[in-house]
């Protein structure tokens, strides 16, 4: 029988039961369509709580059968496309920086989204998640991937994503690899598949407190192609990009070994483009 971790059966009941915001854990979360709207009043909260559970009330004591399957598919339905914020946490936050470039070769760079900025809340979030395995915090970084958007033309059928890869030993000692664990999630909301065909080196050390040319220079050779890539857009895709130079370097590699183009300047000739997006970026202060 197939059982839930306890991270995927936490994030369940926060996606599906859970009526508070997953920042302030006061508010009810709303549809990803109002939080684009402006921020309800609390009488039209009321209201609409109010005229939810008349509607479940009422739909409860129809004897049809078919009534209750489509109520109950209904509300399924909404929670599907439910935030995990609250109106007023959603719009405290800086959502979709503009995405900067990285060279990756001559006269070719690649193009880098980040969800928002690695400022509060999500600097946070990101730590606890990422050092701690504070799984509570992942509905807000789940909340902040969703926020990405699909690149264009990107589909099932002609693209891949490409995580971040961690070191065996890295993975060891963390016992987990939470970039993994993101990009799943961002695989099931875009519903485009993950490729696992780049493996990370050993011998670096961690980015952290590096300069940029300290990390380029320790990414040297960081990454080895263990099959050769589909003939696919490649979406590259890691937590943090706080100088791009990881996603650089797998661009970099990526791009030598197997004749990737950036997807900004791929000539007509090229089939394998790529893109890269991130969580978070820099901060905005």
């Amino acid at each position: 029988m197939y059982r839930l971790a306890p991270y995927q059966t936490g994030l369940w009941l926060a996606e599906y039961l859970s009526i508070r915001c997953q920042l302030c854990r006061v508010h009810q979360s709303v549809s990803q369509s109002q939080l684009i709207q402006s921020q309800p009043t609390k009488s039209q909260i009321v209201e609409s709580q109010y005229s939810s559970n008349t509607a479940n009330s009422a739909s409860g004591s129809l004897p049809n059968n078919h009534s209750s399957i489509a109520n109950l598919r209904h509300f399924f339905d909404k929670r599907l496309n439910s935030g995990l914020l609250c109106p007023h946490c959603h719009h405290s936050i800086s959502w979709l920086p503009k995405p900067f470039q990285v060279d990756m070769s001559a006269g070719s760079t690649l193009s880098i989204q980040a969800a928002t900025y690695y400022d509060y809340p999500i600097r946070q979030a990101i730590r606890a998640f990422k050092h701690h395995e504070d799984m509570t915090k992942l509905p807000l970084l789940l909340h902040a991937l969703r926020q990405l958007p699909r690149p264009h033309g990107c589909h099932y059928d002609n693209s891949m994503i490409v995580a971040m890869p961690t070191t065996a030993q890295r993975l060891i000692k963390r016992g987990f690899d939470p970039v993994s664990i993101l990009s799943a999630h961002l695989s099931k909301h875009w519903q485009i598949p993950l490729w696992h065909g780049v493996q990370r080196i050993d011998d670096t050390i961690s980015q952290q407190g590096l300069t940029r040319a300290e990390r380029l220079s320790n990414l040297d050779n960081a990454f080895a192609l263990i099959e050769s890539p589909p003939a696919k857009r490649l979406i590259l895709f890691d937590d943090v990009a706080t100088t791009g130079a990881s996603l650089q370097a797998l661009g970099r590699a990526l791009h030598s070994l197997s004749g990737i183009t950036s997807l900004n300047n791929a000539p007509t000739s090229h089939k394998h483009p790529i893109i890269a997006y991130a969580l978070a970026h820099g901060s905005q202060s």
